[in-house]
């Protein structure tokens, strides 16, 4: 499966079957997060237990509480740390797509339960849920390329398919929050629109960007 592949296939899943994660699969899990962790100088760690990590009442209501693992989203304080949680962090969502699990994007959860480490110099930003789910989850309304786009109005077909990505990026309540902009010279911004973790939503929406234009930015 390829990343654009999982993109079309994954959707955020909030109940859980009760089946732990296998031992090859975590092997596989945790040599990506080192991977990604290098790549983005970040210490995200996966926990294969995610114990009372999502016993909330609002959690316990969505069915979060069924989440067996969790991957804990941490770097150290900086001002891009938020933005690069979120590129990074979906590049490993989309790789435990292609290992046939599934994922939630989680702002709340109970901090003090969750077994990780923070030091004094870093942030626990946000948690990604994990396991197999009951259900695939499904597709949420989206917004269209023309409200979610600025700059030149001749588009190439590598930016059309850029911002097709970043539609289907998942954003905290669905907010959708950002503009792409594309530039006379034909480079990018990604603009924050402001809203709850507007910052890793755009880190995943650049994220999605660049695996449907086929380039980096």
């Amino acid at each position: 499966m390829t990343e654009k592949e999982a993109i079309l296939k994954r959707h955020s899943v909030r109940s859980y079957e009760g089946k732990e994660i296998e031992d090859e699969k975590v092997k596989l899990i945790e040599a990506k997060i080192d991977e990604l962790n290098l790549e983005g100088n970040l210490n995200f760690k996966f926990v294969k237990d995610a114990g009372k990590t999502y016993n909330k009442f609002f959690n316990v209501v969505s069915g979060l509480g069924t989440a067996p693992s969790v991957i804990a989203c941490v770097g150290k304080d900086t001002k891009d740390l938020d933005m690069r949680v979120g590129y990074y962090g979906e590049k490993l969502v989309l790789f435990l797509q292609t290992l046939g699990l599934n994922t939630c994007w989680t702002g709340t959860f109970n901090k003090k339960n969750i077994d990780v480490n923070v030091k004094d110099d870093e942030s626990l930003v946000i948690a990604i849920a994990v396991g197999y789910g009951k259900d695939q989850g499904r597709a949420r309304k989206s917004k269209t390329l023309e409200q979610v786009t600025a700059g030149k109005k001749d588009m190439p077909d590598w930016f059309k398919e850029g911002v097709e990505m970043a539609l289907l990026a998942p954003t905290a309540i669905n907010q959708q929050k950002f503009t792409i902009k594309l530039n006379d010279d034909e480079s990018v911004e990604f603009i924050d629109n402001g809203g709850v973790l507007s910052q890793v939503d755009l880190g995943i929406v650049k994220c999605h960007f660049e695996i449907g234009a086929g380039k980096k930015f």
